[in-house]
């Protein structure tokens, strides 16, 4: 499930970064290049879409981060008994001869 969600987190990552990209900080970008008479699909409206676009596409990649931390696999307690195993039977140094 972890993978699912992680594609999906990658997918509407990439769409964000397109809908940042085609605004326009001064209220121009993809909206500017379609403006038509007809106030059903104007500039404004083009502009608020993309903007409650972007929104919901940031709010959905933090839904689905937070849901993806629930179905991650911790691999910490492996490898703190992995360490404790060769820590409890490791040589006493001292104990070891030294060779001339």
């Amino acid at each position: 499930m972890y993978y699912v969600i992680s594609v999906f987190i990658l997918v509407m990552s990439i769409l964000l970064i397109l809908a940042v990209l085609v605004q326009n900080s001064k209220g121009g970008g993809l909206a500017a290049n379609f403006a038509s008479p007809n106030p059903t699909m104007g500039v404004r409206r083009t502009a608020d879409f993309l903007e409650k676009s972007t929104w919901t596409l940031a709010v959905a990649i933090l839904v689905l981060s937070l849901a993806a931390t629930m179905f991650m696999h911790s691999g910490a307690g492996d490898a703190d008994s992995a360490i404790k195993g060769q820590v409890e039977n490791a040589q006493d140094p001292s104990a070891v001869p030294f060779n001339e």
